[in-house]
């Protein structure tokens, strides 16, 4: 299986989804502990949430393979994200809620990390980069939108429960700062959901390796909480009844994102 899909859009913004696949190839599924085999810690349904990307104009790359077979949204060499806390690496060995992914004795050595950094990751990756260049050329700046989502409680990295949008820019360093109060000014309308910026989640390696607002490119991440759209529990539906309430406020995000990087430019 390819380890992308990709659209490419008309307009300056690329959504990518790195966490969305659920594939593990046969030689690897064999290896999974019982709990690992359903992947619950999927982004689920975030391509079916913003389905309205097409209409937009939007690029996107979807992931297809499982954040088990490697993660594409840490460092090649596996560095921490967030150094001194609990962080998954990037052929992870246990679930979000610490039990092991693998079997006894059936986790992937250094070799096999390789082999899976050059058969998935490196091909998401220049997939990219390759895009974001594209879209620069084309239109002087673009947006890359790093989409999320994540069960709204994980005592593993954080207590209670998560704010419902969660935007991550690398503290501040993926996007301009004038960006980022936009966006929680069109969160702020809203009634109904919660929000921080740059507060739990503060962008993965995707969003800090490839945002640079200076030279026009703004990267930010939306950890979105799960209980927004789906149930958390398995066998992990989708709401479209819940979807409907927060679907018009993710294009509106993006809507105003790239109305504010144009007037920019």
């Amino acid at each position: 299986m390819d380890p992308f899909r990709f659209q490419a859009g008309d307009i300056p913004l690329l959504v990518s989804m790195p966490h969305v696949g659920t594939h593990v190839p046969a030689e690897i599924a064999a290896r999974l502990s019982p709990a690992a085999r359903s992947v619950p810690d999927t982004d689920w349904h975030v391509d079916r949430l913003y389905d309205f990307l097409g209409a937009l104009g939007a690029s996107t790359i979807t992931a297809t393979h499982s954040r088990y077979v490697i993660d594409l949204n840490r460092a090649p060499d596996s560095a921490p994200l967030y150094p001194g806390a609990n962080n998954t690496e990037l052929c992870p060995t246990t679930l979000f809620d610490e039990a092991p992914i693998y079997r006894d004795g059936a986790e992937p050595d250094s070799n096999e990390i390789a082999a899976r950094r050059e058969a998935v990751w490196q091909p998401y990756h220049e997939q990219l980069q390759s895009e974001l260049a594209t879209l620069m050329a084309r239109h002087g700046h673009a947006l890359l939108w790093d989409a999320h989502s994540i069960r709204s409680r994980v005592p593993r990295f954080f207590e209670g429960r998560l704010p419902d949008l969660n935007f991550g820019t690398g503290g501040g360093t993926a996007a301009d700062p004038n960006l980022l109060r936009q966006l929680s000014a069109v969160a702020s309308e809203s009634p109904v959901y919660t929000h921080v910026v740059d507060g739990r989640f503060k962008g993965g390696y995707i969003t800090r390796a490839y945002g640079n607002p200076a030279a026009g490119v703004h990267a930010v991440q939306l950890e979105l909480s799960q209980i927004t759209y789906m149930d958390e529990d398995p066998p992990y539906g989708f709401r479209e009844d819940l979807a409907a309430g927060v679907r018009p406020l993710l294009r509106d995000l993006l809507t105003t994102s790239l109305d504010w990087i144009g007037r920019r430019t």
